[in-house]
């Protein structure tokens, strides 16, 4: 399988006049600052906070990944309850999970840049022009990351047509119909989900569920963004985060969130081909594969239908890896050197 340059992908999808989806993972936040946005930066910076009960979880399960640690403690209850175990220590693994989730979106607000303005504008200019390739294909861009790059990216450089589905609605319909002026809500998900072509497969820092409306922070005048998040988050709400077990229980928590699970089906439906950078297909990813797969079983050849996909690779290593699980994949895989990609400048 020959490695590609990422221009050689591009040049030949547009040659095909054929829309081009993004897939991105972690390795996009970590080309942007890979000593903030790593999975052991995370770890390194939780465990310095000396609390005992999650340092001794790592300690014990000997890992730094926190899926790895919150699978094992998700299989551990089951077993519990299995055996009809104390309630009180059933207890104390439920109190030891949401303590390990709320330690990692706490570790990720104080380790992420304050604010928007903290990236240099040639950074976010790049990557602006990187994301454009995909929306002017009339592709889509899916994301499994939680921090806010992305979501910065497309709001400092206003990218045309990236649309996320959030909106505001007029609540007072009635009222208005009698003339009086319009009061809109706090921005929700929905008013634009038809035309929603950017996607957070696995939740991300600024998505919440009021438990009625999708809710989406977003920058003010008086307030950065990241400062609203952790009001939310001291008041004890906390965003759609998706990131405990192995595949299926990941399809499970999307399955149970309408905003994920839509925006999951749009990449079970995919059109033309699909790009990956930063993702690099582990052992917990079953369900992404699988979604990739339904696309490309369309039922016949009109769109839409996913017919390619082109997966970026950083070392010989990823390369091997990829060739290892190609069979896994009913689309054509081909893989590029992510190396090439100019995403930060």
């Amino acid at each position: 399988m020959k490695v590609m340059a990422f221009d050689e992908v591009i040049t030949y999808l547009h040659r095909k006049s054929r829309p081009y989806s993004l897939l991105m993972g972690n390795g996009f936040s970590m080309a942007y600052d890979s000593e903030i946005f790593s999975y052991n930066a995370l770890y390194n910076f939780l465990t310095s906070r000396d609390d005992e009960l999650i340092n001794k979880l790592f300690d014990v399960i000997k890992t730094k990944n926190f899926e790895l640690v919150m699978q094992q403690l998700d299989m551990t209850l089951a077993l519990l309850e299995a055996f009809g175990s104390d309630v009180k220590l059933q207890e104390s693994i439920i109190l030891a999970s949401k303590k390990l989730k709320n330690g990692l979106l706490n570790s990720i607000h104080q380790l992420h840049p304050e604010h928007v303005y903290k990236i240099p504008e040639t950074k976010i200019i790049a990557c602006a022009e990187f994301l454009n390739l995909f929306i002017k294909s009339g592709g889509h861009i899916l994301s499994t990351n939680y921090d806010m790059l992305l979501y910065w990216a497309l709001m400092r450089q206003h990218v045309e047509n990236a649309i996320d589905g959030f909106g505001r609605e007029i609540e007072n319909m009635d009222e208005v119909l009698r003339g009086e002026p319009p009061e809109y809500s706090n921005l929700v998900w929905g008013p634009n989900k038809d035309k929603q072509n950017i996607h957070y497969l696995h939740g991300a820092l600024h998505i919440f569920d009021s438990g009625v409306d999708i809710e989406k922070e977003q920058y003010d005048q008086s307030n950065f963004l990241i400062e609203k998040i952790k009001g939310r988050l001291d008041r004890g709400s906390y965003p759609i985060f998706v990131t405990a077990g192995n595949g299926d229980e990941k399809l499970s928590h999307i399955r149970h969130n309408r905003y994920l699970s839509y925006c999951f089906d749009k990449l079970s439906s995919l059109n033309g081909s699909l790009i990956t950078f930063g993702f690099n297909f582990g052992e917990y990813d079953e369900h992404v594969i699988e979604a990739i797969n339904k696309a490309t079983h369309a039922q016949n050849k009109i769109p839409p239908k996913l017919w390619s996909i082109y997966i970026g690779v950083y070392s010989d290593k990823d390369a091997k890896h990829i060739r290892s699980i190609e069979s896994r994949f009913h689309a054509k895989v081909k893989i590029f050197d992510a190396k090439t990609v100019n995403v930060w400048g």
